[in-house]
């Protein structure tokens, strides 16, 4: 992307999102939705209609309009671009198909190690994933500065998950199994995930994303030792990586890691090199203040179910919330993504709250 190209980009008007990210003083506290750009909107189910999943992915304008459609119904702080976490294994080599009623289908996953070699060796990032940056450097002009773009990426353990099992699982017995039984080529696995994240990362900042998050969605279906062996040295690893790099370049761009149910990993992950460690909503909000140390800004953790709520109650729960959090080093979100039956109207009133409740909560302190 050329350098004239990036200097062009509208100036940001709202960093409120950025601020509570590094911990500074905001106004309110910002708000945004895991899968804010989803089915629960009648205009992105109509965008849609009739498209094939990953073709939406690879089509940047669809991306940036999918993108902007919540930003034109909520007063968000944050947009982040619409894309997929397995547009990785597709960049290595893997077919990954999206079917109805099923969801993400590998129809050849990797059984045993030797079908590592299946697999591209050295992946040409800008190559596999220029589209993904396109869209970033599409949608930051056309968002017009009104708010910060998140650029994202799944985790090596969530990926290589996906990439055993052949799609989502309860148990991820398959991919466990590779864990206790193959645990060299399951690190040869994870570190060769690794490089290609920290490039695709680096490739989203250059293209303009302004932070980043890390999703470990299967965390919680390892154990505390697990953890620490085969999720937590690759999560250091791609934050740290990627802040030495961007740093040579005198930028810095705020990180998010959220490990999904990782309960017994909140002290590690606050200290791993991110600024934000992303919450699931059975996380006591004060409880993960102790135990975080101050070390970090939090993100979460409304339960997405709240949001079935009248919006009278929406409203005493994100009190209760923010107030729960503190205002300072946080930025309010839900802790997993928006479901498809959800009420736009009731997503609306989780926002205004957020916001209201934040204001006056720091009116009077």
């Amino acid at each position: 992307m050329l350098e004239d190209d990036k200097r062009d980009f509208p100036q940001l008007l709202n960093d409120t999102f950025l601020r509570a990210a590094r911990g500074e003083e905001t106004e309110h506290v910002p708000v945004w939705c895991m899968r804010q750009a989803g089915r629960y909107l009648p205009e992105f189910r109509e965008s849609r209609a009739g498209r094939d999943f990953f073709e939406t992915c690879r089509s940047p304008e669809a991306c940036c309009e999918l993108t902007l459609q919540p930003l034109r119904r909520f007063p968000f702080d944050a947009a982040i671009i619409f894309s997929d976490i397995l547009v990785i294994p597709q960049a290595l080599g893997m077919d990954v198909q999206m079917v109805q009623g099923k969801g993400p289908t590998f129809p050849e996953p990797l059984k045993e190690p030797e079908d590592l070699q299946r697999l591209q060796a050295k992946v040409d990032v800008e190559k596999e994933l220029g589209y993904v940056f396109r869209a970033i450097t599409l949608t930051r002009h056309k968002i017009e500065g009104k708010v910060p773009l998140i650029g994202f990426t799944g985790a090596p353990w969530t990926l290589m998950s996906y990439m055993i099992e052949g799609g989502g699982s309860n148990t991820h017995s398959k991919a466990k199994r590779w864990l206790y039984r193959h645990p060299e080529a399951s690190h040869m696995l994870l570190k060769m995930l690794t490089d290609v994240i920290v490039e695709y990362l680096l490739g989203q900042v250059a293209a303009g994303a302004q932070a980043l998050q890390v999703f470990e969605s299967h965390a919680g279906i390892l154990g505390p030792v697990e953890f620490k062996e085969f999720s937590l040295p690759y999560l250091r690893d791609i934050a740290r990586r990627v802040k030495d790099k961007l740093k040579e370049a005198g930028q810095d761009v705020p990180m998010i890691v959220f490990a999904k149910d990782a309960h017994y990993g909140l002290e590690d992950l606050s200290q791993s090199y991110y600024e934000v460690v992303g919450l699931d909503w059975t996380i006591d909000p004060r409880s993960a203040r102790e135990r975080t140390g101050g070390k970090v800004s939090l993100q979460g953790n409304m339960d997405p179910c709240a949001l079935y709520s009248p919006k009278e109650r929406i409203s005493d729960i994100v009190k209760k919330m923010v107030e729960g959090f503190g205002t300072r080093g946080y930025i309010a979100n839900l802790g997993h993504g928006l479901y498809p039956d959800m009420d736009p109207e009731n997503v609306g009133a989780f926002v205004e709250a957020v916001h209201q409740h934040s204001k006056q909560m720091n009116k009077r302190s």
